[in-house]
């Protein structure tokens, strides 16, 4: 994945061979508190849905590359006096997510092997050069017809993602999905990992 400075992406992953991912409540929890550590340092969160087999994100990359404290095993430490400091990339923070989250549902399930799929995917919605809305289509062939893409994408994934649990016949109506930001957006939650401020300039909530 390439991201750039100032871009909103639209980031997901699903489980390999489509498996779950989420096994009960305090997984979706644990994942979005992975999210809360190596995200934030690296953008703002715009919005999320988290479903049982795979996961969205739509960020705004702040920083590409972030100064991070680790030890020898590669764990990042607030106590930069004593650590070593390296470079690490927003693809690196993302990658130490998904490995972190599998070892630790591995050890819950008594498994091993990959839980998702060996890429996590990200598509930028606000460059119009080589965007490849892969998410918008269907086997009928492609459900929107957009005028000014730089404008709309952004609100066309915004609107798709937090529909993805009633689509999948989990709930009714969007604000009954407890994993995804919708609620935030509807009043019905004041959650701090979404920045609704920054959201206000791409998407009509």
């Amino acid at each position: 994945m390439q991201f750039e400075k100032g871009h909103l992406y639209h980031i997901y992953n699903q489980g390999n061979n489509r498996q779950r991912i989420f096994f009960e409540r305090e997984n979706y929890l644990f994942f979005l508190r992975k999210m809360r550590i190596y995200l934030l340092p690296y953008c703002n969160i715009i919005a999320y849905c988290l479903m049982p087999n795979h996961f969205h994100w739509i960020v705004e990359v702040t920083n590409t590359t972030v100064g991070v404290a680790e030890d020898s095993e590669g764990v990042t430490s607030s106590n930069a006096l004593t650590k070593a400091t390296k470079q690490r990339t927003f693809n690196d923070s993302i990658g130490l997510l998904i490995r972190s989250y599998s070892r630790a549902i591995n050890n819950q399930n008594n498994t091993s092997g990959s839980l998702f799929r060996k890429q996590t995917k990200a598509e930028c919605l606000t460059e119009i050069n080589g965007i490849t809305p892969s998410f918008y289509n269907t086997k009928s062939g492609t459900l929107i017809n957009i005028d000014n893409p730089e404008i709309e994408y952004p609100q066309v994934c915004f609107d798709y993602i937090h529909q993805n649990p009633v689509n999948a016949s989990l709930v009714a109506n969007a604000e009954d999905w407890e994993f995804s930001s919708f609620r935030d957006y509807a009043g019905l939650r004041d959650g701090t990992l979404i920045n609704r401020d920054v959201a206000k300039e791409y998407i009509d909530f």
